[in-house]
């Protein structure tokens, strides 16, 4: 409620757009014009809409523009500060059950790649703490406590849900309480505080546990990328990452687009959190709050490829080994091990069968350096048969980890 009374206890003017226009970046535009507004509100999606407006810089009254409701990514502010170099960027932070937003942060440009949420607000406290209510170090991840005057008493008629969520304070005054936000961050070196995402969209990735947050941010650092989301779907082998992106301005070449993304990606990020498909959106899902709808982003689709059938025997007898790994009906000449779903570990179980059924020896490597399935047949042809014992033991003992993991 603070939007409504601040403009009003300081004798400013409150411009409220008519229903639906807050969606539409030229409604904006022109309401801001015609009221010489200074102060925006927005959720960082409709903001991410409103500066795609070709317009936006004839918005000179524009001094200070406010953010909350979501993650404000460090390419919006970016490019908030590009388009709009005489506005201020605030970013805001906090739930509904804590009067709404508990933490505030002045924008600067920093070249990180995420945007903190900064420091509280007078008379609230948080805390960062582990699994047993332990205050984390600086810099290491934990989940976000609220304590202070702005804590809900409950939520209505569900003392389930409230004794779950609302916590003896063990840091406060007796009898007071903290509330479990569900949200990952950490502590910076400065005092702030760098949001990490929610621990609900924390997955399990072949045995590594993966924040999908870090993903978006090296996806939103990448030349190109406006907008990202990643999040994992279950499929035949396992759970797999697919990124979203929304593009700014369009490729031109979309394959190669994608493609310089993801080998940019495997340089900063390990391999079990390199999305296995990406795929380029008009728009975001939103919701009619203006919030990311996840749940209605499409299913991931294999880019068509026209396929080539296998010819020699070598190439056979290796689609035939993709195939029973990946669980994939049909492999062609020109299909990537990746791109179906692949991964390192199903590398080794493929590296390992290629031995046994062949027996040839074919480096792991190979798997990452081949770009489809005639290069790595490829690089195979001439092979001398894989001799070495203890070459035998290391696969053996990979699979044997891949069991583990697999069980996990």
């Amino acid at each position: 409620m603070w939007e409504f009374f601040w403009p009003l206890v300081t004798g400013a003017c409150l411009a409220v757009a008519a229903p639906g226009d807050h969606r539409d970046p030229q409604k904006l535009v022109e309401l801001i014009q015609r009221h010489r507004v200074t102060t925006l509100h927005f959720v960082p999606s409709m903001l991410q809409a409103f500066l795609l407006h070709p317009d936006v810089e004839q918005c000179a009254s524009l001094s200070r523009i406010v953010c909350s409701g979501e993650a404000l990514p460090a390419e919006l502010q970016v490019r908030t500060f590009q388009r709009l170099p005489q506005a201020g960027l605030y970013n805001l932070y906090g739930p509904t059950e804590a009067a709404i937003d508990v933490s505030h942060w002045t924008c600067v440009e920093e070249g990180r790649h995420a945007v903190p949420i900064g420091r509280p607000i007078a008379n609230l406290r948080l805390h960062i703490l582990d699994a047993q209510l332990n205050p984390v170090p600086q810099g290491v991840p934990g989940e976000l406590y609220i304590a202070g005057i702005g804590l809900a008493r409950g939520y209505h008629r569900r003392p389930e849900l409230t004794a779950e969520r609302f916590l003896p304070d063990p840091f406060g005054p007796a009898g007071s309480r903290m509330y479990r936000t569900g949200d990952l961050v950490r502590w910076r070196a400065d005092g702030a505080i760098d949001y990490l995402g929610r621990i609900d969209h924390q997955v399990k990735i072949r045995g590594f546990r993966v924040e999908l947050g870090e993903i978006e941010a090296q996806l939103s650092a990448q030349p190109g990328v406006a907008e990202s989301v990643v999040v994992a779907r279950d499929s035949q082998i396992g759970k797999q990452l697919v990124g979203y992106l929304v593009a700014e301005p369009l490729p031109a070449d979309e394959s190669a687009w994608l493609a310089g993304i993801k080998a940019a990606l495997k340089a900063e990020l390990p391999e079990h959190m390199v999305p296995s498909i990406l795929m380029r959106l008009e728009r975001m899902p939103l919701s009619p709050n203006g919030k990311l709808e996840r749940r209605a982003l499409p299913e991931p689709m294999l880019q068509a490829r026209s396929y080539r059938a296998p010819q020699s025997e070598l190439e056979i007898a290796l689609a035939s080994i993709w195939q029973e790994v990946l669980e994939v009906a049909q492999i062609g000449l020109d299909d990537n091990f990746f791109e179906l779903g692949g991964h390192s570990l199903l590398a080794t179980q493929a590296v390992a069968l290629l031995r046994q059924r062949l027996g040839l020896e074919l480096p792991l490597r190979a798997f990452f350096e081949a770009e489809d399935l005639a290069a790595l047949a490829t690089s195979l042809d001439g092979l001398a048969p894989a001799a070495a014992e203890e070459e035998d033991q290391d696969l053996r003992d990979m699979a044997a980890l891949l069991d583990e993991l697999e069980a996990l």
